[in-house]
């Protein structure tokens, strides 16, 4: 982990917030780095700067900070849902509700960071393949 709370006060203050430099601040940057580096760098498809992942890390580690856990939350598919009838009460799963990631909180923010190097959701890779005759032919 490259982030340091030293770097997360810095990245804070520029936004007008502040991070005390405790034991709180400490554990909640670990708390960030780690779902950064579950949720987003494997997924990846090509390496983003080292910038755009501390700078997400430290938005993680505000969320973690504000709320201890926060990352740590699941949800079931019927707590993601939305009404879509009122008369005889209606509701809707929204997306698909299947997989660890839907049940993964997600910042807009720490999207938004990582989307240019982002495979998107629940896609593999692309690979390249040789065309063209086999030797054996």
């Amino acid at each position: 982990m490259t982030a340091t709370v030293e770097g997360w006060i810095d990245y804070a203050a520029a936004r007008g917030d502040t991070v005390a430099d405790d034991a709180d601040s400490a554990a909640a940057l670990v708390r960030g780095s780690d779902y950064v580096a579950r949720f987003y760098l494997n997924r990846l498809t090509s390496s983003a700067p080292e910038q755009v992942v501390d700078e997400a890390t430290y938005e993680a580690a505000k969320l973690e900070l504000a709320n201890p856990g926060f990352f740590s939350k699941t949800y079931t598919a019927d707590q993601q849902k939305v009404l879509t009838k009122v008369g005889s009460i209606q509701w809707t799963v929204r997306g698909d509700a299947s997989g660890a990631e839907a049940a993964t909180p997600i910042s807009t923010t720490i999207e938004a960071m990582f989307y240019p190097y982002m495979l998107e959701r629940g896609k593999t890779p692309a690979f390249l393949m040789s065309i063209g005759r086999s030797p054996g032919l």
